[in-house]
C-alpha cells in the first residue's frame, strides 16, 4: 500500500477532581512518567501531551491538572482554564473517578459540563486494587455518562481494556498537512523560581499555554509546545524554577528540578532566563551552569525588561556585568525581552536559530588542523621537558561542537592551556553559543590519554 497524507492522532483528555490518578493513569498510557505524582492534590497544573499507542492504534492523550469549577482561588481558576481548552481540542474525555470513594459533588457538577461539552466521553472508575471482588460502580451510572470501565492506573489492571473502549469511540485520524521538512529546534526554557518561563513562553506562544502566577513554583512538569515562528518549526519546553540542591526540601519540588535538568539533555538550545528587575542572583549563575555542564547551546534571555526604568541602565552595561560575573558562559549571546510588551521576541527567535545551526556546523579537518597549529607555534609549551607534539586534530561531534587532538603527553596538559586553544578554535570558527568541547587523546606511541574537557 503505498503511503499517503499522514493521519493525526485523535486527542484524548484525561479530567477529574484532584487526586483521582489522572497523571498515573496518563503515565500508564503514554508508557513513561512524563507527568509527576504524588500522593497529595494539585500536583499537576498545566497541560501535557504524549503519545499512546495501542497495537498499530495511536493517539495523543493530554493530562490536566485537577479540575474544581466552583472555585474562585485565581491559581485554580488558570488550571480550569487549562483543563477548559484540554476538553475543547479533545475528540474523546477519559472522565477519571476514584471508584473507593463513589461519586462526590465535585463528580457530579463536573459530569455536568462534560454532558455540556458535547464530546464523547468515557467514566475512568480508577484505584481497582488488589485482587479482591469489584467496589460497587453503580452510582458511577448516575453521572450520565454511559458504562464506567473500572482500572487501577497505578498496577496497570484494566488498562489494555479501557484502550480497547477509547479506540472503539474515538474517531478515526484524518489527513493533514504534510509534515515540515525541516526538523523543529527544541528550545528548554530554564531559571530560578519566578524569573518570567513561562510568561515568556505564553508570549512566545501567544496564548495562555502555560499557567502563570506570581507565587514561585507554579510550573511543576517540563511542558512541551510545538510552535511556528516566522514558518519555522520550534518546540518549547518550560520546566519548573530551578534552585541550589541545598535549599530545594520538599520532595515534589525536588522531582521538579530533576525534571527541568532532565528537559536539558533532550533540547538542543537552552534559554537561561533572569529577571531585569532584580538583576543578576548567584542562583542564577547556578542555572546557567547547569546548561553549559548539559553542553547544550545557551542563550542568556534578560527578560522583564519593561520593569527597567527608562536610562537607569544601558543593555550594554547589563551584557558587561554578565561577561564578568559568568565568564564560562562568554560564548552565549545574550536578548532582551518582555513577555508583557513583546518586545525583543522576533530578535530572541533570530538568535535562536543562529545558535542552532552553530552548534551543528562541521569544520574541515584541514582548517582545524590549520588553527590549532598555529595556536601551538604562537605559544609553545613543554611537557616535563618534550615540546607539546600535534599529530593530528579533526571535529568528531556536533551538540556541542567537539574536536579530538591526539598528541603525545595528553595527560600533562594543563587545564589553563586547553582554555586557549579552545579559544583560537572559537575566534576562528565563531560556534555563537555553543560550548565547545576537547578530547585529548594520545598520538600513535605515544603514553597515558585524557577523555573530553569541558
Amino acid at each position: 500500500m503505498s503511503g499517503g497524507a499522514p493521519l493525526l492522532r485523535p486527542v484524548i483528555a484525561i479530567v477529574g477532581r484532584p487526586n483521582v490518578g489522572k497523571s498515573t493513569l496518563f503515565n500508564r498510557l503514554v508508557g513513561q512518567r512524563q507527568s509527576l505524582v504524588r500522593d497529595v492534590p494539585g500536583v499537576t497544573r498545566d497541560r501535557l501531551y504524549g503519545r499512546v499507542t495501542f497495537e498499530r492504534w495511536q493517539a495523543t492523550a493530554v493530562d490536566t491538572g485537577g479540575f474544581d469549577p466552583s472555585s474562585s482561588e485565581p491559581l485554580i481558576e488558570a488550571v480550569r482554564r487549562q483543563v477548559d481548552a484540554a476538553i475543547a481540542e479533545a475528540d474523546l474525555v477519559l472522565f477519571v473517578v476514584d471508584a473507593r470513594a463513589g461519586v462526590t459533588a465535585l463528580d457530579a457538577e463536573i459530569a455536568v459540563l462534560l454532558r455540556r461539552a458535547a464530546r464523547p466521553v468515557v467514566v475512568v472508575a480508577n484505584k481497582i486494587e488488589g485482587d479482591g471482588q469489584l467496589p460497587e460502580l453503580g452510582d458511577l451510572f448516575a453521572l450520565g455518562l454511559g458504562d464506567p470501565v473500572p482500572v487501577s492506573a497505578e498496577h496497570g489492571r484494566g488498562v489494555a481494556e479501557l484502550l480497547e473502549v477509547v479506540r472503539d469511540r474515538a474517531p478515526r485520524g484524518t489527513t493533514t498537512a504534510v509534515a515540515p521538512a525541516t526538523p523543529p529546534v527544541y528550545l528548554a526554557i530554564i531559571g530560578r523560581p519566578n524569573a518570567g518561563k513561562s510568561s515568556l513562553v505564553n508570549a512566545l506562544v501567544g496564548a495562555e499555554r502555560v499557567l502563570v502566577h506570581d507565587a514561585p513554583g507554579t510550573t511543576r512538569d517540563a511542558v512541551d509546545t510545538a510552535i511556528d515562528f516566522d514558518g519555522r518549526p520550534y518546540v518549547l519546553v518550560d520546566t519548573a524554577g530551578i534552585r541550589r540542591k541545598g535549599r530545594v526540601s520538599e520532595a515534589l519540588e525536588k522531582l521538579s528540578v530533576v525534571m527541568a535538568l532532565k528537559s536539558l539533555e533532550r533540547c538542543q538550545v537552552a534559554l537561561v532566563v533572569l529577571d531585569a528587575s532584580e538583576g543578576l542572583t548567584a542562583q542564577d549563575a547556578h542555572v546557567a551552569g547547569y546548561a553549559h555542564e548539559a553542553g547544550r547551546a545557551c542563550i542568556v534571555v534578560v527578560n522583564k525588561w519593561d520593569l527597567v526604568p527608562a536610562g537607569m541602565v544601558r543593555k550594554a552595561e547589563v551584557v558587561e556585568q554578565l561577561r564578568e560575573r559568568l565568564p564560562f558562559l562568554d560564548y552565549a549571546p545574550v536578548c532582551f525581552t518582555s513577555a508583557l510588551t513583546g518586545e525583543g521576541l522576533h530578535e530572541l527567535f533570530r538568535t535562536v536559530d543562529e545558535v542552532a545551526r552553530e552548534a551543528r556546523r562541521r569544520v574541515p579537518a584541514a582548517e582545524v588542523t590549520e588553527v590549532v597549529r598555529d595556536a601551538i607555534t604562537r605559544r609553545p609549551i613543554s611537557l616535563k621537558g618534550t615540546p607539546l607534539t600535534l599529530h593530528s586534530v579533526s571535529q568528531v561531534a556536533v551538540e556541542p561542537p567537539t574536536f579530538a587532538l591526539r598528541v603525545n603527553r595528553p595527560e600533562e596538559i594543563h587545564f589553563s592551556y586547553e582554555r586557549y586553544l579552545v579559544k583560537s578554535l572559537r575566534r576562528a570558527f565563531g560556534f555563537v553559543g555553543s560550548p565547545l568541547r576537547l578530547s585529548l587523546r594520545k598520538a600513535p606511541g605515544a603514553r597515558g590519554a585524557r577523555g573530553t574537557r569541558r
